[in-house]
């Protein structure tokens, strides 16, 4: 895929600690998936793996999602940090990027634990009453998918106050 240039290149993170910050900082993605020349788009909660430079992600065992990946794992997504719109001036604070790589369902149960982990940990202030109510036990863990995206490309954008 051709990339381009960013236009305002001021405006340009280039820092990987700095594109790391937003993923941090975040809660939730918009991710682009496509199949047979059909696009799809989903919002989702996500968590941040560091280590593998990836996300995780819960998700229903069967569904559209699942099938786009299915089809095609190569995905598309971005995270908005919101710093506010400025009314009268037609201006917009935030911080952004948008990220490239390759999704897949987590099949064996320690991965799946391990995702489920980095969610929690990543969403939850206090997260062992989650991981108790929701997955007790390895056995529920066959009620829900866990997908991995594995970042392959990060790009970020900011227009802060100055």
């Amino acid at each position: 895929m051709t990339r381009y240039h960013m236009r305002k290149s001021e405006r340009e993170i280039t820092e990987v600690p700095k594109l790391i910050e937003i993923l941090i900082k975040g809660k939730y993605t918009t991710i682009s998936l496509c199949r047979n020349d059909e696009p799809y788009l989903v919002t989702v909660s996500y968590g941040y793996d560091k280590n593998e430079n990836a996300l995780y992600f819960h998700a229903a065992l069967s569904g559209l999602k699942l099938d786009y990946i299915k089809a095609n794992p190569k995905v598309c997504g971005t995270v908005i940090e919101d710093h506010g719109y400025v009314v009268g001036r037609c201006k917009q604070y935030f911080r952004s990027l948008v990220f490239f790589g390759t999704m897949s369902i987590v099949d064996g149960l320690d991965e799946k634990k391990h995702g489920l982990n980095i969610l929690f940990d990543h969403l939850e202030g206090e997260p062992e009453p989650m991981k108790e109510r929701n997955v007790p036990k390895d056995e529920s863990y066959k009620k829900i998918s866990i997908l991995k995206l594995k970042i392959s490309e990060m790009t970020g954008k900011t227009n802060l106050k100055k």
